[in-house]
């Protein structure tokens, strides 16, 4: 286990540093503009180029997430043309792994992270976001908000759609993969509620689905599981955080982990600095450690401290390199030397 300075989208001098003062040899990157994905897909030179920056600058590429939403928009929901977004999916996976990156991790979010309070206060008065069902419900434009824009969806998508456009999608992909040596990491549904949100019924949503999800995924070598621990804390706390690491964790589909937490659970949270939410982070990292796991932790939607550029959402290196950023690693460094974790 080790950790990485990850969900980067501008990879840059600053994140460079960045990475170094905090004592990390390796990031992961999230949606990067350095990869214009002009084409549709993420093309053989922009990665090689990004890889051999990262390569400069000594510092190890994990993987990458989320390719662009408006080339992924289509297969999640079944659209005409989602055919021609796979095939650009699978040119990704094999330039990918041309440049020796073996990770990509991936959501089935149509209409992405949603929250209702973009401007809440935390502990001391840090910026932290949340989110509650009664107002997302009401459909108010001005308090639910969605982190990424995508196309407004027509006609609903019902549980049974998604779950058929999933399939759909690792039937095509899951055999490249393998091929390629390429693994894909599923990213829960945040938030994980089952009521319908922007007109997209949610289906990763409970540690049964997740598992439902590998089983769907048959005996793939090339399928795991991008464990959010915050949203699986957004479930029910650290039991559905425990239920995760000992089914998935235990079978060895965990691929990566975001490690955040939030105060309470469905149908409403609030965001929160490491140790004063719903699981003791100590605690979910040694099970973590015990079941043989064996990837990278990054850091992920870390509160605004006093002096921080901005908030969850604001993707600038300057918002990036962060108080709170700072500290959630540093916390999470200090739990890896307590627990003898190298």
């Amino acid at each position: 286990m080790r950790i990485s300075l990850g969900h980067i989208d501008t990879y840059d001098d600053r994140t460079a540093a960045f990475a170094h003062q905090l004592g990390l040899g390796s990031v992961q990157l999230h949606t990067p503009s350095n990869l214009p994905c002009e084409n549709g897909y993420w093309s053989l030179a922009e990665l090689r180029e990004l890889r051999d920056r990262c390569d400069r600058d000594g510092l190890v590429i994990e993987g990458l997430e989320n390719v662009p939403a408006q080339h992924f928009v289509k297969v999640q929901r079944g659209l005409p043309g989602r055919d021609e977004q796979i095939e650009n999916y699978q040119r990704t996976i094999r330039n990918l792994a041309k440049v020796g990156i073996t990770l990509l991790g991936y959501n089935f979010l149509t209409t992405y992270v949603w929250r209702t309070d973009m401007g809440g206060l935390g502990r001391g008065g840090a910026a932290v976001t949340g989110f509650d069902l009664d107002v997302a419900d009401r459909g108010n434009a001005l308090a639910a908000y969605k982190l990424t824009p995508t196309e407004p969806i027509d006609e609903p998508i019902t549980a049974d759609q998604m779950w058929a456009n999933h399939q759909y999608f690792l039937d095509a992909v899951l055999p490249v993969a393998e091929q390629e040596g390429v693994r894909l990491a599923l990213h829960p549904d945040d938030p994980p509620v089952d009521t319908p949100l922007g007109g997209a019924t949610r289906i990763f949503t409970s540690p049964a689905a997740l598992v439902e999800a590998s089983r769907r995924a048959g005996d793939s070598p090339a399928w795991g599981l991008n464990f959010c621990v915050g949203t699986v804390s957004e479930m029910n706390g650290e039991e559905s955080v425990n239920e995760v690491i000992d089914t998935l964790g235990a079978a060895g589909r965990i691929c990566y982990v975001h490690f955040r937490d939030v105060r309470g659970t469905v149908p409403r949270f609030t965001e929160s600095f490491l140790g004063e939410g719903n699981l003791n982070p100590a605690r979910v990292i040694r099970r973590l450690h015990e079941t043989g796991f064996d990837g990278f932790l990054i850091d992920d939607h870390v509160p605004a401290m006093v002096g921080d550029a901005g908030t969850w959402g604001d993707t600038s290196s300057e918002a990036y390199c962060s108080r709170g950023r700072a500290h959630a690693i540093g916390y999470l460094q200090g739990v890896f030397n307590a627990l003898g974790i190298d």
